[in-house]
């Protein structure tokens, strides 16, 4: 587990090959994203070494429901009874109604390559034998308006990952949660970290992400906290125009 502090009030967590963030208002956190299953103990680990304890989670918001994003809310829940936000159509996702997720088939493929081979062992490890986890406790938030949690966090539709996949934005920090729907690494990709998309067996609707991340690069943001990699500080504009020119 790796923190950094992007703020003064902002944690990036990275635990297994993704990120999951704790914002803070005095003693008070919202959690946003939490990780695979097995990642539960790193996520209640990483409250402890900010100084805060389960009982101060306001709630966590998702980006979306996929495994490597939602998998450590049943930990936290575990010790601490508190809900959890995501977009409208994300809510029957979380709740597993129906399921977007790389196929075995799809993990299959990416054991052609010796990087592929390690990301689906460390992928496996992290995830089994949780493959049929939901969140049944998951409700709707409004999108546009500022949540009454700490940092305030303005849900942003950005459909295209999975089919309600949706960004946060912390307006007055000018930091934006993008999820996978923007991310600057990941193991599956190559080079250096930058804007980019993740690999095309990740998403629902390439082409509806695009249009999503378009839309997105209107906000006025300047730090970029991704689902996958390292924090990106450069105007949000800018980082999509990077990664819609890479597709």
């Amino acid at each position: 587990m790796k923190i950094e502090q992007v703020t003064g009030t902002v944690h990036l967590v990275t635990g297994t090959n993704v990120n999951w963030a704790l914002v803070t208002d005095g003693d008070a956190v919202t959690v946003v994203d939490a990780g695979y299953p097995n990642d539960g103990r790193l996520l209640l680990a990483s409250l402890e070494a900010i100084g805060r304890v389960p009982q101060d989670v306001q709630a966590v918001i998702l980006t979306h429901a996929h495994l490597d994003h939602m998998g450590g809310i049943p930990s936290l829940l575990a010790e601490h009874r508190v809900p959890v936000y995501t977009g409208s159509t994300e809510v029957a996702h979380a709740r597993r109604d129906y399921q977007e997720q790389i196929t075995p088939v799809q993990m299959l493929h990416q054991c052609t390559s010796r990087t592929g081979l390690i990301w689906v062992a460390q992928t496996l490890k992290a995830v089994l034998p949780h493959m049929t986890m939901s969140v049944p406790s998951a409700v709707a938030v409004p999108f546009g308006e500022a949540l009454d949690l700490p940092g305030a966090p303005v849900p942003i539709s950005t459909p295209g990952h999975t089919s309600g996949h949706t960004a946060y934005l912390l307006d007055d920090l000018g930091v934006v949660f993008t999820g996978d729907s923007l991310v600057t690494s990941h193991p599956l990709l190559a080079g250096p970290p930058r804007p980019q998309f993740l690999p095309s067996c990740f998403s629902e609707d390439e082409a509806e992400m695009a249009r999503s991340l378009s839309a997105l690069g209107g906000l006025q943001a300047d730090v970029i906290v991704p689902g996958h990699g390292p924090v990106l500080r450069e105007a949000l504009v800018d980082a999509v125009d990077q990664a819609l020119r890479g597709r």
